[in-house]
């Protein structure tokens, strides 16, 4: 199947967009323009908690594929985003304990698809990715995860941090890979669980990673000191898949 990226251009397309209910990760808007068609457009940004990038007439030239943007560029995903509670309902469905991917600002889109696709094959229910500063449903994404994209819901949520305790309440516990934690062959990882991974230089924030129950790191015998994001996301969810068989 071919992925096309969704980039709508136009003042009135990118308006349209908006209130036929398509999802946009973002949004480039012409640094200093406040007419009226750019504001009602921001105003649907808002609603929608829409990423939103002011920027130059030549940056706008320079991603234009059709010449004739009139000061906006929207991108949406190539995929309708699920709700946390999709996944809940899939893991009931199932009759199995809820096993969730959180992502805390994974901006490479390669790294975004090949954890989508490894959460599939290691049968959880659902991925959740933050709103800002982190990569959305594009087309390079769809293509990467090979297919998953089309069997795993993604959701998309304000902040990583209020939906683990959300979640908590609903009784998942958390595990997060850090190179300082636990030897995860040394954690219980059984039950309903949530893996949260970081982005691909930082590692999990602060403030994500004082939610998380647990903290664990990979054994390396290696010169370098970490994995990349996808391959760390891989490890840990067979050592969770590998406990949920036993």
């Amino acid at each position: 199947m071919r992925f096309e990226e969704l980039t709508i251009e136009g003042r009135n397309a990118v308006l349209e967009a908006f209130r036929s209910g398509k999802p946009i990760d973002k949004l480039f808007v012409l640094e200093g323009c406040k007419d009226g068609p750019v504001m009602s457009i921001l105003r649907e940004a808002k609603k929608r908690d829409t990423l939103v990038k002011f920027v130059s007439r030549e940056r706008l030239d320079q991603i234009s594929s059709t010449g004739s943007h009139q000061g906006v560029i929207a991108y949406g995903a190539a995929y309708e985003y699920a709700q946390v509670e999709d996944m809940l309902k899939l893991a009931k469905e199932k009759g199995e304990p809820p096993f969730l991917f959180l992502l805390d600002g994974i901006e490479d889109p390669h790294n975004l698809g090949a954890i989508i696709r490894t959460a599939n094959l290691a049968g959880a229910h659902g991925v959740i990715i933050p709103k800002n500063r982190a990569a959305g449903l594009t087309a390079v994404v769809a293509k990467t995860s090979a297919g998953a994209l089309n069997y795993t819901p993604v959701a998309k949520v304000t902040n990583i941090s209020s939906a683990i305790e959300s979640l908590k309440k609903e009784g998942l516990w958390f595990v997060c890979a850090d190179m300082g934690g636990e030897v995860m062959y040394r954690l219980n990882l059984k039950g309903p669980i949530g893996l949260v991974i970081g982005n691909e230089g930082e590692g999990v924030s602060r403030l994500v990673r004082e939610k998380c129950d647990m903290t664990a790191s990979i054994p390396m015998k290696g010169e370098i000191d970490s994995l990349n994001a996808s391959v760390a996301a891989g490890v840990l969810a067979y050592e969770i898949v590998r406990q949920r068989m036993l």
